[in-house]
C-alpha cells in the first residue's frame, strides 16, 4: 500500500486542485492520500468526487491546523474527520478570517518598508481557497523582491522577520479538541523540530494525541528513528506524508516521494474504524 497523507490543494496554499491532485495521486500509482489543507475542509467535497474515476484510491478527509508556541509553530494534522460537523466548520471560518486579515497587516507592513507588492495580487493567487504567507510569499517572487519562496519566510515574513504579523493563538490543545468533536484523529505533524518534544508530547497525550507525523520530507534516517521511538514511548500511530504544495522545493515534497510503509496507513484506517 502507497501512501501520501499530507496534502495541499487550492483550497488553501496548493498549486493543484483538489480534482488535479486526484488525478495526480493516481499517475504516482497512490493507493491512499489524505487532503489537509490549512484551515478549511473545502477541497475534499471536489476531490471525493473527483476520485468516483479511481475507485482503488482511499480519500481520506483531513486538514491541518496551524497553533502557536512561545518558541515558534506546532502543526496538528486531523484524518478521518467528519467534514459536514457544523461545530467544525464555524471554526475553521474564524480561522479563515483571522488568516486574512492577518495576510492583509502583512502586505501592508511590506508596503510600509517599500516593497510594493498588491494586496489583490495576493487574493488572486489564494482563488478561492484559504489566504496564506505562501500566497504572499508568490507575489513577492513574481515581483522580483526575492528569487526564492524560501527567501521571502527569511527574509520578510517568517517569525521574527520585519512584515511578520502573529497570527491568532489557538494552543496544540484546542486544535486536538478541534478534531476529536469532529470524530478526527489528531496526528502532530513535522514534529521533530519542536523543542524537548518527549515532553511537550505529554499534554497533547492526555488530550487525545493519536498519532506523531513520522515519514517527512526531509526527515533523515536517525530523524525518523528517533521519533520511532518517541511514538512507542507514547502509544502514538506513525503517519507520513510528502506535506505537498507544488510551489517549490522549499515548501513541502513532491507528491508519493515519502516512503510511508503501508503496516501504518492501515494502522490508522483501523484505529479510524474503531
Amino acid at each position: 500500500m502507497k501512501a501520501d497523507l499530507h496534502l495541499h490543494t487550492t483550497a488553501s496554499d496548493g498549486r493543484l486542485t483538489p480534482a488535479e491532485l486526484v488525478k495526480r495521486a493516481v499517475e504516482c500509482n497512490l493507493d491512499v492520500i489524505a487532503i489537509t489543507d490549512h484551515d478549511t475542509i473545502e477541497g475534499i467535497p471536489p476531490a471525493l468526487e473527483a476520485a468516483r474515476e479511481f475507485p482503488h484510491l482511499k480519500i481520506i478527509p483531513g486538514l491541518e491546523i496551524s497553533t502557536e508556541l512561545t518558541d515558534g509553530e506546532a502543526h496538528m494534522l486531523g484524518y478521518f474527520l467528519d467534514f459536514n460537523n457544523v461545530q467544525l466548520n464555524i471554526t475553521l471560518s474564524e480561522l479563515r478570517n483571522a488568516r486574512w486579515e492577518r495576510g492583509y497587516k502583512i502586505v501592508h507592513n511590506l508596503i510600509n518598508m517599500g516593497i510594493a507588492i498588491k494586496w489583490e495580487r495576493v487574493q488572486e493567487l489564494a482563488g478561492e481557497g484559504s489566504v496564506g504567507r505562501p500566497h504572499i510569499a508568490q507575489s513577492l517572487l513574481e515581483s522580483g523582491y526575492i528569487s526564492s519562496l524560501r527567501e521571502a519566510f527569511s527574509k520578510y515574513i517568517g517569525r521574527n522577520c520585519p512584515a511578520y504579523v502573529p497570527r491568532k493563538k489557538i494552543t496544540p490543545i484546542e486544535a486536538i479538541e478541534i478534531i476529536l468533536q469532529a470524530d478526527g484523529l489528531p496526528v502532530l505533524a513535522h514534529p521533530a523540530d519542536i523543542n524537548d518534544l518527549d515532553s511537550f508530547i505529554l499534554p497533547l497525550k492526555k488530550a487525545g494525541l493519536k498519532g506523531l507525523e513520522i515519514f517527512c520530507n526531509g526527515y533523515t534516517s536517525n530523524t525518523i528513528a528517533r521519533l520511532q521511538l518517541l511514538a512507542q514511548k507514547h502509544s502514538l500511530v506513525f503517519s507520513g506524508g510528502s506535506d505537498y504544495h507544488g510551489l517549490d522545493d522549499s515548501i513541502g515534497g513532491d507528491i508519493g516521494s515519502i516512503d510511508f510503509p503501508g503496516e501504518h496507513v492501515e494502522r490508522l484506517i483501523s484505529m479510524s474504524k474503531k
